[in-house]
């Protein structure tokens, strides 16, 4: 259950969260032309911050590139409206949906005499998968429907249009007593999660899709790659294949709402609890964020 916040940024003001409302003609709700971001802050020793915060607005307006959506603010406004609504809110860990979208005026398929709308909301969310799956690892589902494919949508694009592929995805996993899905692509090979990037490790070697299997650009899954070189192993960008999947020693999910999540069985190929490759990476990743480790506080952007 969402618990409401008192503000939420719209269209460069802050307004009470129950009066953040679209009209119901809104372009972006009967054709997906929207594009978002999702980030989290975090409690430090120096305060709250924002993880990579610069670098998912970068990537927000590279969605929007992709629908030619030209969203009426800079990165900078954009970063500092993140910063204002989490400060309005009060709040020391949250996540924060950044959200821009073609809004009312015509309604047919051409948006771009819509006008633009941009929104920003914080909330206090915990674990996506589940505090006891961090802990133990969440038992996942090959999904029987595909990732989309490069040549129907751009995958490289967070779009809200994208992600009714994944919610078929997850609705099937959950209606099958799974906590999520592992998305192959239409060559059927490994893609994603329904929102998160996937690793595979093996012995020392930690294997992640890359960009042409058709996953979306991680920004955790970068994060995740740079903790797992410094910590010594192999880290691989490409293809990872179900059978590869199946036989690895380790598999976990990276994402901002995900963070990093162990994967503790595939359909009925049990990999066991947290393996030791994952938990060094998990507790890396989460020193990162808190502001532990002063080898990455350079990804931290504090809310003062």
């Amino acid at each position: 259950m969402m618990e409401p916040t008192k503000y939420i940024w719209f269209d460069g003001s802050l307004v009470e969260w129950a009066e953040a409302k679209v009209h119901v003609l809104t372009h972006a709700l009967h054709y997906g032309t929207g594009v978002f971001e999702s980030c989290r802050c975090y409690e430090t020793p120096d305060g709250p911050a924002v993880f990579r915060l610069r670098e998912h607005m970068l990537r927000l307006k590279k969605s929007a590139g992709y629908y030619n959506m030209p969203i009426p603010y800079s990165v900078d406004e954009l970063c500092d409206a993140v910063i204002e609504t989490v400060l309005s809110n009060w709040l020391r860990e949250c996540y924060i949906r950044p959200i821009a979208f073609f809004g009312y005026k015509e309604l047919g398929v051409y948006p771009l005499n819509n006008p633009v709308d941009v929104a920003i909301a914080a909330w206090k969310w915990g674990a996506y998968l589940g505090e006891e799956g961090l802990k133990r690892g969440i038992k996942v589902k090959i999904s029987p429907w595909r990732r989309i494919s490069d040549e129907t949508m751009p995958p490289q694009a967070k779009a809200t249009a994208n992600y009714a592929n994944s919610a078929l995805a997850k609705m099937d996993a959950v209606k099958g007593g799974y906590a999520e899905a592992i998305m192959l692509n239409t060559r059927g090979t490994v893609a994603e999660g329904s929102g998160e990037n996937l690793f595979a490790v093996k012995g020392r070697k930690v294997t992640t899709t890359s960009e042409e299997s058709g996953a979306l650009r991680g920004i955790t899954q970068d994060a995740v790659k740079r903790i797992a070189k410094d910590l010594g192993y192999t880290v691989v960008e490409g293809k990872i294949t179900v059978k590869q999947l199946l036989s690895a020693d380790e598999v976990f999910f990276s994402g901002t709402a995900a963070e990093v999540t162990p994967i503790r069985q595939v359909d009925r190929k049990v990999y066991g609890s947290i393996g030791p490759v994952t938990q060094s990476i998990q507790a890396k990743f989460f020193d990162a964020v808190r502001g532990a480790d002063p080898k990455y506080t350079k990804w931290l952007t504090y809310v003062r």
